[in-house]
């Protein structure tokens, strides 16, 4: 039987204290104050918050996206139902808990073993009010057998409902393996224990296949050290890592952490068996290592020569372990690999070592308005310790730039704005390069690759990992609130001559206008440049009907939106500002009114000439 171990934190970040009128606040105060939390006020009833918001719906569901604890005074049966939506895995929930507004009930409503139970028993004791903790285990033997502590994994978590049964039931456990000692969470806990128990409490390192009844604990203080040549296939490093892993006689779930130098920050192998063993990878420059070099059992000239310190795979094992840190696997070589591990005297935090591999979120949140933000950009953004962006893009984001440090650029400085959440990553960090509609149309992905292609960035700058999300453009936006003007063959042309050649605009637009494309203008005008939109109009007459449909769209999806439809005769180059994405249509696009008279926009795919249809017919 196959299952996926637990491993779950009882750390949590700082919550946020939701009030929703004025005399809450006090309370909310007094709560935010025990945990170092924010006050979060709906600005319609409440004016001292740290943080305000306008729907409370849409807040909570943010806070709760981007893994925030949520410590809201309201009713629990409103916040259940307003975040019964969101609600996916137990095992990545944050802390949710609602406060009664008289104080008396503190009501753990999720992650109760995530810190939601101790949370609310604290909130409890300061303010005299009762923690209703429901959970059975946490009530009658105060542990959560699914929810080990931090440092420690169950390896089969599928088996813990039924065995907390049986306890519960009136059964009792024994405490057992090699690390029973270690695992002071267990012992000290109200569980009833007997020698002779059938329940079995297996605390190892070892590799166990678990009987009925058995549940069974690895503790995380074991670091796996990896060097490799640049390229080196993954199942190679794998087959290697499996064969020290034998000859220590350890399970992967004891790994706290893959090791190694920070120059392969960025290779394929070392991410495949990381993310095989569901650990972290973890990396430190060569003095680091080389600050190991003492401890080292194969020490050799050649490694120092090539990186800079003596071992590579033994010193990132030791080093990641801690000072009293020892080596149970000596460096162990394959034809392009070696491998080491080290043990350390107590749980190893991997945070404590090196830093990860730096990753760069590269997203589009759209317009701006949330409801058209994809949730993987959410996401990514909720991921992310940095935000670097445009400061309209990222005020764009409301409540979700809660807890990040943003890093705000004026707009002509984008290389400067690129460059700077790049070099951010190589530190080490998570940062999410903040574009609006789409990243990848006129926007920042195209510099991020190259600034990769063409150099100069730091050597931590260009390991970075790259992940680029699709937002709903500007022209997707225009189109679909116009209609369908999309509906055939198009192209985007940009109008601004700041990093393309007027002549080649020129050129590009004369293809479009006799290929008939309908056509998306970006940057149609600007302050100090007025006359190519004017241009590409007289071009376009000479080439389509003066009655052809243009729709000019500002300010797509926020506040102040419009929409409008002019022809193409008697578009007013005035009219046209900074904000507005300019639609161009074909000598075939149409405008239709509905009932409500309300007109449209669209361009025909041709679906009137194929054969069955009924297109245009009297049926």
């Amino acid at each position: 039987m196959t299952h996926s171990p637990t491993d779950h934190s009882l750390t949590v970040e700082a919550p946020a204290i939701v009030v929703l009128n004025k005399l809450s606040v006090p309370l909310g105060r007094q709560i935010a104050s025990l945990f170092d939390g924010e006050l979060h006020g709906l600005s319609s009833r409440v004016e001292e918050a740290d943080s305000s918001f306008d729907d409370t719906a849409k807040h909570l569901a943010a806070l709760f996206e981007q893994g925030q604890p949520i410590i809201a005074i309201m009713a629990a049966g409103a916040i259940v139902r307003l975040l019964a939506p969101h609600l996916r895995d137990k095992h990545s929930e944050p802390p949710v808990i609602a406060v009664g507004e008289d104080g008396a009930s503190v009501v753990p409503l999720l992650g109760g073993h995530h810190g939601a139970n101790a949370m609310a028993r604290t909130i409890a004791v300061a303010i005299d009010g009762h923690a209703a903790v429901t959970t059975a285990g946490d009530l009658r033997f105060q542990v959560a057998l699914d929810e080990p502590p931090q440092g420690w994994v169950l390896a089969n978590p599928d088996d813990a409902k039924a065995v907390m049964a049986r306890l519960l039931n009136g059964e009792t456990a024994r405490i057992e393996g090699n690390l029973a000692p270690k695992a002071g969470w267990l012992t000290s806990s109200g569980l009833p224990h007997s020698d002779d128990a059938s329940i079995r409490l297996t605390c190892t390192n070892r590799p166990v296949d678990a009987d009925d009844g058995q549940l069974v604990y690895h503790c995380k203080d074991c670091v796996l050290g990896i060097g490799c040549e640049r390229g080196t296939d993954p199942a190679e490093v794998f087959e290697l890592a499996q064969s020290v892993l034998a000859q220590a006689d350890l399970s992967p779930h004891a790994l706290a952490c893959i090791a190694s130098l920070d120059v392969k920050a960025d290779e394929a192998a070392m991410q495949a068996l990381a993310t095989e063993f569901d650990v972290p990878l973890r990396f430190a420059d060569a003095p680091t290592l080389e600050a190991c070099a003492d401890r080292l059992k194969n020490p050799s000239d050649i490694v120092f020569a090539e990186v800079g310190c003596h071992g590579v795979a033994e010193g990132a094992a030791l080093a990641a372990s801690g000072e009293d840190g020892v080596l149970l696997v000596e460096k162990t070589k394959s034809k392009r690999a070696t491998a080491a591990i080290a043990r350390g005297s107590h749980l190893i935090d991997p945070a404590s070592f090196g830093r990860p591999q730096g990753r760069l979120f590269v997203v589009g949140i759209g317009p701006g308005s949330e409801a058209w933000r994809s949730p993987e950009v959410t996401s990514m953004v909720s991921e992310a310790t940095d935000l670097v962006g445009y400061h309209l893009y990222l005020d764009l984001l409301g409540p979700l730039v809660d807890g990040r440090t943003r890093h705000d650029f004026d707009l002509g400085k984008e290389e400067d704005r690129v460059r700077h959440a790049m070099e951010l990553a190589g530190q080490g960090r998570s940062v999410a390069l903040v574009c609006s509609g789409d990243a990848g149309i006129y926007a920042m992905a195209t510099l991020v690759f190259e600034l990769l292609d063409h150099g100069g960035l730091s050597d931590a700058a260009s390991r970075i990992a790259i992940d680029v999300s699709p937002g709903i453009s500007a022209l997707q936006a225009a189109a679909a609130r116009a209609g369908a003007p999309l509906g055939h063959d198009f192209c985007t042309i940009s109008l601004s001559d700041l990093l393309t050649p007027w002549e080649d605009i020129k050129r590009r637009v004369t293809a479009a206008a006799s290929g008939d494309f309908v056509i998306a203008f970006y940057n149609p005008v600007s302050r100090r440049r007025r006359t190519q939109l004017a241009y590409a109009k007289d071009l376009l007459l000479a080439h389509r009907p003066a009655d052809t449909p243009v729709i000019l769209a500002t300010n797509l999806g926020r506040d102040g939106e419009t929409v409008r439809v002019v022809s193409l005769q008697d578009l007013v180059i005035d009219d046209v500002d900074m904000l507005t994405v300019v639609i161009v249509g074909s000598s075939q696009t149409r405008t239709v009114a509905t009932g409500s008279g309300k007109s449209w926009v669209y361009t025909p795919r041709g679906y009137g000439d194929k054969a069955g249809t009924k297109i245009g017919s009297a049926a």
